[in-house]
């Protein structure tokens, strides 16, 4: 296993303009990371493609890997015009997984508001969903690249959703990106999900989350609180300081031979930096001990 840490988690070091994305990868390299996550946090590589070249660069000098590259799609559209212009914006993001140097390209694959989030709308919008994932990965497959769903974005959040779509597309080189804390949104347990869908991953994001009942809600005023699909409530955590179970999702996972990339992925109110690195030593200390 190597253990590593997307940029999503020092976002706001990165967007404020006091970490550059290479000073990020110095960074991850300096506290032990095996490996960065792109995550287009204040940048976007497709008006910026020579940034992909220094990226891999820095992340050479540096020793780590980069692992995967995140990047946003919906296919769900009325209009079949939009509908493949989706398709082809991704398959440009497949050219600067190649540019990066990565192996594995994470790709959103659809959104719809939660009151549309039924399991009769996704299985009318399965196949066009695996369509769409069917033909990027394709497009990846002569490069060696794997693409992949994550658990995000509540439509597709749910693990036997993933499962689904996953099926559905039936190409070796499609997997998920399995969150662990991700199936919170839809309420499902993670100890759960993770035992799903952990065969089927082809990277793990370790991410934490506060949790209250709705009898417990802290109010839409307080920062950093979200809804699930259920009425629960969630705030992002520092990986092994919030309310899901770590060590025993750890366990499982070890237990299940996975033996690929896992990031540290924080999403919560504390300072980036600290709060990335005590998640990333927690990572760390608790995969030796289970």
């Amino acid at each position: 296993m190597k253990l590593g840490i997307s940029l999503n988690s020092l976002k706001g070091a990165i967007v404020s303009g006091e970490m550059t994305v290479t000073d990020a990868i110095e960074w991850i390299a300096e506290v032990g990371g095996e490996h960065v996550e792109i995550v287009p946090v204040g940048f976007d590589l497709l008006e910026q493609p020579e940034l992909a070249d220094r990226i891999r660069d820095k992340a050479g000098q540096a020793g780590i890997e980069v692992s995967n590259y995140c990047v946003r799609a919906n296919f769900i559209s009325a209009d079949e015009q939009e509908y493949e212009r989706t398709i082809d914006r991704v398959k440009r993001h497949v050219e600067i997984t190649r540019r990066l140097g990565a192996k594995r390209m994470r790709h959103d694959v659809a959104s719809r508001p939660l009151g549309d989030i039924s399991v009769r709308n996704f299985n009318r919008d399965l196949p066009k969903l695996a369509e769409a994932c069917r033909t990027i990965a394709d497009y990846a497959a002569p490069y060696g690249i794997t693409t992949s769903v994550e658990n995000h974005g509540y439509y597709v959040q749910a693990s036997e959703r993933v499962q689904s779509l996953i099926h559905e597309v039936n190409r070796d080189n499609y997997r998920t990106t399995l969150d662990i804390g991700n199936f919170l949104c839809v309420d499902e347990l993670p100890l759960t999900g993770v035992r799903h869908n952990i065969a089927l991953a082809s990277m793990v994001h370790l991410k934490d989350f506060y949790i209250r009942t709705p009898d417990r809600s802290p109010g839409p005023v307080c920062p950093g609180w979200f809804q699930t699909a259920g009425g629960n409530w969630l705030r992002g955590a520092i990986v092994g300081q919030g309310d899901i179970n770590l060590r025993e999702v750890l366990r499982l996972i070890k237990q299940s031979g996975y033996d690929g990339c896992m990031s540290i992925e924080f999403e919560g109110v504390e300072e980036c930096r600290s709060a990335t690195r005590q998640g990333f030593e927690y990572a760390k200390r608790v995969w030796d001990e289970v």
